[in-house]
C-alpha cells in the first residue's frame, strides 16, 4: 500500500513561516507537532479503530496533565504546560481529537452541514489557537471558522482518490453524491466522471462563499502580521480553487506550484494594503 505521511513542507499553507511573530513560532511548532501526531494515528492503516481511539485518548490525557515519564509524547506534556502558562483553553487542542476520532472510525457525512461541523473540529481550532496567541478578539473566531473550513475542504478535494483508496474515507456530502449519481467507486477511477465533476464544482461554490465570509478577518484582526498572513492564505486558496476547477483531482494531485505561491504572496500583499482595518490600531 502506498502510504505517505505529511510534514509541514507538504501543507498548502505552512504553519510556522516568516509571517508568524518570532516569539510565537515555538508555540506554533509545538502545536503543529501535536496535531500531526494525532493525525498520523488516525491515518495509520496498521491500527484498528479501537487502537486508534485508545492512542488518541492517551494523548488527550497527557495534554490534560496525566503523569508521563516517557520521551515519545513529551511534546503533548509540553503543550499542556504551554496552554496553562498562557491561560489558553485546552479545547483549542483537544477539539482536534474529536475530528480525529471520527476519522478513526470512518465517519461518513450525509450533508454539507455535517461536513462543515467536522471542519469546526478538524481545522478551526488551529485558526482559533493562532488568534488566541495573538490575543485577538473572540469575535474573530466565527469568520476564522469559515476560513479554516474552506482550507480543510479544499485539501480534501485534493486528496479525494487517496482518501477513498487508502483510508476508506469520503469527505464529500452523501446528499451531493446521490444528487449526481456518484458512488465511492467513481472516486477510485483515473478520470473524474461528469457527475463527480458537478459534485466538486458545487462544493467549490460553497467554499468560495466561506472565503468571502473569511475576508471579514481582514477588518477585525488587530495584528498586522496576522492580517497579512490571512490575506495571503485567502489568495492562495482562491488560486488553488481555480486549479481544481481546471484540472482533474483523480488524474493527479492538484497542488500549488512555486510560481503559484509567489503569485499568491504578492496578490495577498496587495489585497492587504488595499484593505483598511476597522478595529483599534496597535496590531503588530
Amino acid at each position: 500500500m502506498n502510504m505517505r505521511h505529511k510534514t509541514a513542507k507538504d501543507e498548502n499553507f505552512p504553519v510556522s513561516g516568516f509571517l508568524v511573530r518570532k516569539d510565537l513560532r515555538g508555540a506554533v511548532e509545538l502545536y503543529y507537532e501535536f496535531a500531526r501526531y494525532a493525525d498520523d494515528i488516525a491515518d495509520n492503516p496498521q491500527l484498528t479503530p479501537e487502537a486508534k481511539l485508545e492512542k488518541l485518548h492517551e494523548l488527550e490525557d497527557i495534554v490534560e496533565g496525566a503523569k508521563y515519564k516517557g520521551k515519545k509524547l513529551l511534546f503533548a506534556k509540553k503543550l499542556g504546560q504551554l496552554f496553562n502558562e498562557r491561560g489558553l483553553s485546552l479545547s483549542l487542542a483537544l477539539d482536534l481529537l474529536i475530528a480525529f476520532r471520527k476519522d478513526a472510525i470512518g465517519f461518513r457525512y450525509e450533508t454539507w452541514g455535517q461536513l462543515v461541523n467536522y471542519c469546526t473540529y478538524s481545522a478551526a481550532p488551529v485558526g482559533r489557537f493562532l488568534l488566541a496567541l495573538y490575543n485577538e478578539n473572540p469575535a474573530s473566531y466565527l469568520p476564522c471558522t469559515s476560513l479554516c473550513a474552506a482550507l480543510q475542504i479544499v485539501n480534501h478535494l485534493q486528496d479525494i482518490k487517496y482518501d477513498a483508496m487508502n483510508l476508506n474515507r469520503v469527505y464529500l456530502p452523501e446528499e451531493f453524491l446521490k444528487r449526481y449519481g456518484v458512488d465511492k467507486n467513481a472516486l477510485l477511477q483515473d478520470k473524474s466522471s461528469e457527475g463527480l465533476r458537478k459534485v466538486i464544482l458545487l462544493v467549490l461554490e460553497l467554499v468560495e462563499g466561506q472565503l468571502k465570509e473569511a475576508e471579514l478577518l481582514l477588518s477585525i484582526v488587530r495584528s498586522k502580521r496576522l492580517r497579512l498572513e490571512i490575506s495571503v492564505i485567502i489568495s492562495l486558496t482562491a488560486i488553488l480553487i481555480k486549479k481544481i476547477k481546471r484540472g482533474d483531482v483523480l488524474s493527479s494531485r492538484v497542488k500549488l506550484s512555486s510560481f503559484d505561491k509567489i503569485r499568491g504572496l504578492w496578490s495577498g500583499l496587495l489585497h492587504f494594503l488595499r484593505r483598511r482595518q476597522k478595529t483599534l490600531p496597535g496590531g503588530n
